[in-house]
């Protein structure tokens, strides 16, 4: 039976593909052997390569898993403009297929020991007017990850989104603190409030570190929690 995860933020660009990228380095270091891959069900931004549109962060992913998978099984929904992807799905008239996603779930489970999914943006980011992206996550019954981009405004961001996944009878099995800029006293008081607020284990906190490779990050992981 594969372990999958979801991965969501408090926002957009709180470091969700990084993070992803590291706790895939940390999983693959734990249980070597295994096939621990990565899977971007929807993305918005991407660029024409050899005749296909690619995210970065469906890129990244890729290149992160164990195993070696074609890029429309790790990013099924893409969309060219970098906005809401509901808004780039209307005006690209292709509206999100839920079943071309729910498809490509499956096919990567069965090739996988582990799955990191990665949201996109924050939790209720929309699929449509009707269905956010955390209505799909609730039909898979997916277990939470939450990272927390360490910045101004992070507790109340981080304190909503734990209440939005509480409410949507999910496990929220961990979360990470992500800095987003040089840490201060009153950064790692913010994350030392998160860590007595949050009734979900800290997996680890990452300093800011531009440039920086995701396997090296990834000792700053323990994802016992998640076996």
């Amino acid at each position: 039976m594969t372990k999958r995860f979801f991965v969501t933020g408090t926002d957009t660009e709180v470091g969700k593909t990084f993070t992803t990228q590291a706790l895939l380095r940390a999983l693959q270091a734990r249980h070597t052997g295994c096939a621990v891959n990565g899977f971007k069900p929807l993305a918005a931004g991407a660029e024409l390569i050899d005749g296909q549109w690619q995210n970065e962060d469906g890129v990244a992913l890729q290149k992160a898993s164990s195993s070696t998978l074609d890029y429309p099984l790790v990013n099924p929904e893409v969309y060219p403009q970098a906005i809401a992807p509901h808004i780039a799905a209307m005006l690209c008239q292709r509206p999100i297929d839920e079943s071309n996603i729910d498809n490509a779930l499956v096919q990567i489970s069965e090739c996988s020991d582990w799955l990191l999914v990665e949201g996109a943006g924050g939790w209720h980011v929309p699929f449509n007017p009707q269905r956010c992206f955390s209505d799909w996550v609730v039909a898979h019954q997916l277990p939470v990850i939450l990272v927390v981009g360490v910045r101004l405004g992070c507790l109340n961001h981080a304190l909503l989104t734990v209440q939005a996944i509480r409410a949507s009878r999910l496990p929220l099995v961990g979360w990470v603190a992500n800095h987003l800029s040089e840490p201060t006293e009153v950064s790692h008081d913010n994350v030392s409030y998160l860590k007595e607020a949050i009734d979900a284990p800290l997996l680890g906190v990452l300093p800011y570190s531009p440039g920086s490779a995701p396997v090296q990050l990834a000792t700053y992981l323990d994802v016992s929690a998640l076996d």
